[in-house]
């Protein structure tokens, strides 16, 4: 193979052997995590196993078990069996591990058994931020994402999809029995086998039918009447595009450098009751007393605004629309004012709407108003198909109305919101490609998000700082 570069001879032997140190430059990423890892006090954290035993065979630190984790997500290595062969061939992994080499049940168990501990690492990175002066500017985005779960489709049940399920198993019943009719007037040879085949079948199915109705009661039992067999917290949520069984990822993004400064996984589709609890973890990590949170209107609820507003938090997002009356060519709620002195309304024709009487709705005080005038008036056609048009109002509803009067002077900031919180959503499913959670339960699913968080924040900020300055600030 001439004139081509000459590789060195497998038995070639060195005459001085080679140092791991030499092949991890001054700037590589290995550096940071082991520099983070060892600056962290493992046992303030609650890591499991920081003392070790007077007897048996000495175990793995965990802080050895952690930087393998936090270098294998950085690479998008999740697997714990797939970490135990790097550790065996790359040599970024033997630098940082100094060679150790556990199997991959150790591997697992540092994440199984360290959940809250984990969880505080992801945090305390983000008070790393804070002290090198990265959170400048206090406005995150509040956001949440569809991410699936082990639990396959066909394991989890719903009382529709456990009708359909029914429903499809009668009917093939039935036409297997209509089958069996039919095979009485055929050949008495042929019929004997077609029979017994098709009872067979029939047999299958009503054990099934039975399996499926013990499942629908311990379903029906459950508080939401949904259950998953192989992840017990994991849910059926709507997508864009259809469906998932899965949890649904809050989190909370600083608008500057696009850093989630704190997230949160739930197993409920609906992102309208994490507002007022993500701004406030947002404000906590962030170590502001002012803060301004934006997000989209499918966080719109009165409680949860209210909540922020009492909290410090200027919420900033569009207005939900649940109303009909648009659609039907009628006047909305919007339409009518409030004076601020009275307790009175106006509508649209000048009308004057009086306020009867008070009352509670799902925990809500309400104020409820309408004009004497109502069935005579000229633009009753447009305000209701009934003799009154009877408006209800909240009591602290001038705080909802806020909201989008703060979004008309700033509209710019939905576009914010889009640019800041979608970046991390779309890195982070790209890293884990079409792989579900590895883990089950909420806990641990919560403690493996916390994985991929922590290294897309620290790869975040190696990218703003640099790897050297990083490494400095961390150790200042």
């Amino acid at each position: 193979m001439k004139r081509f570069v000459a590789g060195q001879a497998r038995g070639q032997a060195t005459l001085f052997p080679e140092r791991l140190e030499d092949f991890v430059g001054e700037d590589n990423p290995v550096r940071v995590i082991d520099a983070f890892v060892e600056q962290l006090e493992l046992r303030e954290l609650g890591f499991a196993a920081v003392d070790p035993r007077a007897t048996g065979r000495p175990a793995d630190h965990p802080a050895v078990l952690l930087k393998r984790y936090i270098d294998g997500y950085l690479n998008r290595v999740q697997s714990s069996r797939r970490l135990e062969r790097e550790c065996q061939r790359h040599r970024e992994l033997m630098w940082l591990t100094e060679r150790l080499t556990p199997d991959f049940k150790t591997i697992a168990d540092v994440r199984k058994d360290n959940g809250k501990a984990i969880r505080r690492v992801c945090r305390q990175f983000v008070e790393v931020c804070r002290r090198l002066g990265l959170f400048s500017q206090a406005l995150v985005a509040i956001d949440g994402s569809k991410f699936k779960a082990v639990n396959n489709r066909d394991k989890n049940f719903t009382p529709e999809k456990m009708k359909r399920r029914l429903q499809e198993l009668e009917s093939s019943i039935a036409r297997y029995r209509a089958q069996l009719d039919r095979a009485d007037h055929e050949d008495a040879a042929i019929t004997e086998a077609k029979t017994e085949r098709l009872q067979e079948k029939i047999a299958a199915l009503k054990e099934q039918m039975q399996a499926l109705t013990a499942l629908e009661r311990a379903m029906l039992a459950t508080p939401e009447h949904q259950l998953s067999l192989t992840d017990p917290d994991a849910r059926s949520m709507k997508t864009r595009g259809g469906g998932i069984v899965g949890d649904n990822v809050q989190t909370a993004v600083d608008a500057q450098h696009h850093r989630s400064v704190a997230h949160e996984v739930i197993n409920t589709g609906s992102d309208r009751n994490q507002r007022a609890n993500m701004a406030e973890q947002a404000r906590e990590a962030m170590g502001t007393e002012a803060l301004t949170a934006v997000a989209d209107r499918g966080y719109y609820k009165g409680e949860e605004i209210l909540a922020c507003e009492q909290s410090g938090i200027a919420a900033i997002l569009p207005k939900a629309q649940t109303s009909g009356n648009q659609a039907k060519g009628l006047f909305r709620r919007e339409d009518f004012r409030y004076p601020p002195v009275s307790n009175t309304s106006r509508c649209r024709a000048g009308e004057t709407l009086i306020g009867r009487f008070r009352s509670v709705e799902a925990g809500k005080t309400l104020d409820t108003y309408w004009s004497s005038n109502g069935p005579r008036c000229t633009l009753k056609s447009r305000c209701t198909s009934g003799e009154y048009r009877r408006i209800k109002r909240w009591e602290h509803e001038a705080v909802c109305e806020a909201v989008p009067a703060r979004l008309d002077r700033d509209p710019h900031m939905m576009r914010v919101r889009r640019q800041t919180v979608e970046h991390p959503f779309g890195t982070l499913k790209t890293w884990m490609g079409y792989t579900p959670f590895l883990t089950r339960t909420l806990p641990r699913v919560r403690t493996e998000m916390s994985l991929p968080v922590l290294v897309y924040n620290l790869k975040r900020v190696m990218n703003i700082l640099g790897t050297t300055a990083l490494l400095e600030g961390m150790r200042a």
